[in-house]
């Protein structure tokens, strides 16, 4: 689907508001330390700029001062927006409210509504996954509204691989040494359960988590903060499409995280499947915050289940499935390299 949505477009040229660059910074100066030259870091995400993050956080770690690291990070943060700015045209703004810097072409009062809904939202998901989100130690809550799909989805398949399809989608949180999330114009009411499940991404993202879990993380998530996520599927015709779907093979794609990445019914059933999880297994926080801690990607959480909860995972699927339990259920991740 990626990349039959990017061969549809053809490229292009490539709170507060800071005043729009006529020219950006070619280095990052700082008080103690060497120069870091921008170019030696820049890179091509199909025309438009993005940093090598790893090289600029191996320079900020070897500055002596912690309080100059983060303050290179951020400086590192804005001269790559004023570069994408003038990458994506004269109309594109950067502006700041707190933690947040958005980059976009919006109309400067839904920009402002955009920001102060950020920064409403970072405070609540603290406060929902009390004890499990954490703020980023450096940087800020970096934002990208592109125009349209065509710019959306020509920068974010550079975050992909060139085989296969992806599904579409109207946002999402790319790591990439330098989180940040990405979306398109529209309404703020419809961007309001998007900015919610990235922000949400964003402040889990110092875990190793399994897929799943951080998906069904930022699903009810979004649900609770946003009444713009929309109402519940039907549940009895969700249900039966769960079950006509899941079967000890498909399950492993679940447990490994690739049916995220497919179209179609596995990406559906799949983000739905992850909502019943955590919204079952997070209804005892106080036992489910350990097993957030502890869960890994490596193994799907098995062990961490295990250990915290006392809970085999492929057991509790077969019971929300009204499937009797099976082991071929549980994730085998050595099997996962010929699942596809």
């Amino acid at each position: 689907m990626l990349r039959w949505l990017t061969s549809r477009f053809l490229p292009t040229s490539a709170a507060d508001t800071l005043p729009p660059p006529t020219i950006a910074a070619t280095q990052l100066a700082v008080a103690h330390g060497e120069p870091l030259a921008l170019a030696s870091v820049m890179q091509d995400a199909n025309g438009l700029p993005v940093f090598n993050w790893p090289a600029i956080s191996e320079w900020v770690l070897h500055l002596p001062d912690p309080e100059e690291q983060g303050k290179a990070w951020s400086m590192a943060e804005r001269a790559w927006f004023d570069h994408m700015s003038l990458a994506l045209g004269p109309d594109f703004r950067v502006r700041e409210h707190g933690s947040a810097l958005l980059l976009s072409n919006l109309e400067p009062v839904v920009a402002k509504a955009m920001l102060d809904y950020i920064h409403k939202s970072a405070q609540r998901i603290l406060q929902v996954l009390e004890g499990v989100a954490e703020v980023p130690p450096w940087g800020h809550d970096l934002v990208i509204v592109f125009q349209d799909k065509e710019s959306y989805y020509r920068y974010v398949a550079h975050y992909y691989l060139d085989e296969g399809e992806y599904a579409e989608s109207s946002g999402m949180y790319i790591q990439g040494g330098c989180g940040h999330f990405v979306t398109m114009a529209d309404s703020l009411q419809a961007l309001e359960p998007v900015i919610a499940h990235e922000l949400t991404h964003a402040y889990v993202q110092h875990l190793p988590l399994p897929t799943w879990l951080n998906e069904g993380l930022a699903v009810n998530t979004e649900q609770r903060l946003s009444p713009a996520a929309g109402a519940r599927p039907n549940l009895p015709r969700m249900h039966a499409r769960h079950q006509a779907f899941w079967n000890a093979e498909r399950i492993q794609s679940f447990w490994n995280g690739q049916s995220f990445l497919q179209t179609g019914p596995p990406n559906e059933l799949s983000y739905d499947l992850a909502r019943m999880l955590v919204g079952y297994l997070a209804a005892d926080w106080k036992a489910f915050r350990p097993f957030a801690l502890q869960a890994q990607q490596q193994d799907a959480g098995a062990q961490a289940a295990n250990d915290c909860l006392d809970i085999a995972l492929g057991a509790l699927v077969c019971a929300l499935l009204d499937r009797e339990p099976s082991p071929d259920w549980e994730p085998t991740p050595a099997s996962w390299t010929s699942v596809e």
